[in-house]
């Protein structure tokens, strides 16, 4: 985890440590008894050498030295390519176009070959994240009817008690998605936030940017997770963006 991170931790009470999983030495390093070991690693934006040195390598060091642990590994749901709004479970074809998305499947391999636990995380929110309020409050968000898609999220509250919920007793050797229940149309969550915001919905054009999360349209089923058990607060984007849009209202959003 990075620095600031570990001092947050630090200062709520929580032993902490800046470790880069990616060196191996480092890893050695802090090697200490813990029930389990969760790789929740960010390359913030980083590219195809840094999504191979923080999730393959960075799995790969921790195996090495916390295999006698459960390890659960915190992938994204963008291993799934599907184009055309089919919706998509733990058993459907992950064909990854781009490099980072092998990677991704590399790393998952290797954590299933040790009996590890994958977690495929859809679009993460919440107070003080979100890529689609901030593009609406700043202009820059658009409409292209041409090409609406499905998106997949989850509120970050969700997201922290699904993993919580698999380290306390989730099948290991096993894939997970993690989304909430509603996929919603990209249209459709900008016209949620403009009548909650009262403001005008976004103009019409076509994006030229890449998106983070590639060229796919896909609807992800969270059903194989929901049925050991666990289930989420916030079950739609409109019932997870109320806090987030109030935040954003008083001016806390980020």
């Amino acid at each position: 985890m990075s620095a600031e991170s570990a001092r947050e931790l630090s200062l709520a009470g929580h032993s902490a440590h800046n470790v880069d999983i990616s060196d191996e030495k480092d890893v050695a390093a802090h090697k200490s008894r813990f029930d389990a070991a969760v790789q929740c690693a960010s390359t913030r934006g980083g590219d195809v050498a840094a999504y191979r040195t923080v999730y393959l390598h960075g799995a790969r060091n921790l195996l090495e030295h916390f295999g006698d642990v459960p390890l659960l590994f915190i992938s994204s749901t963008s291993v799934y390519a599907q184009t055309t709004g089919e919706w998509v479970s733990e058993e459907s074809p992950t064909e990854a176009k781009h490099e980072t998305g092998k990677i991704l499947r590399e790393s998952e391999e290797l954590v299933l070959g040790s009996n590890g636990t994958v977690v495929r995380l859809a679009g993460l929110y919440g107070p003080g994240r979100s890529a689609l309020l901030r593009k609406f409050l700043n202009g820059e968000a658009r409409l292209d009817p041409e090409n609406d898609r499905f998106m997949n999220q989850i509120q970050r509250d969700d997201a922290a008690s699904a993993l919580q919920f698999l380290l306390r007793g989730g099948s290991v050797g096993q894939i997970y998605n993690l989304a909430d229940n509603q996929p919603t149309l990209l249209s459709e969550c900008y016209r949620w936030l403009a009548t909650k915001l009262n403001r005008p919905m976004p103009a019409v054009g076509t994006l030229q940017s890449k998106r983070k999360r590639g060229d796919s349209n896909k609807r992800v089923s969270n059903g194989k997770l929901r049925a050991i058990g666990w289930a989420p607060r916030y079950p739609t984007f409109a019932d997870g963006m109320e806090n987030t849009v109030l935040q954003a209202i008083v001016g806390d959003d980020r």
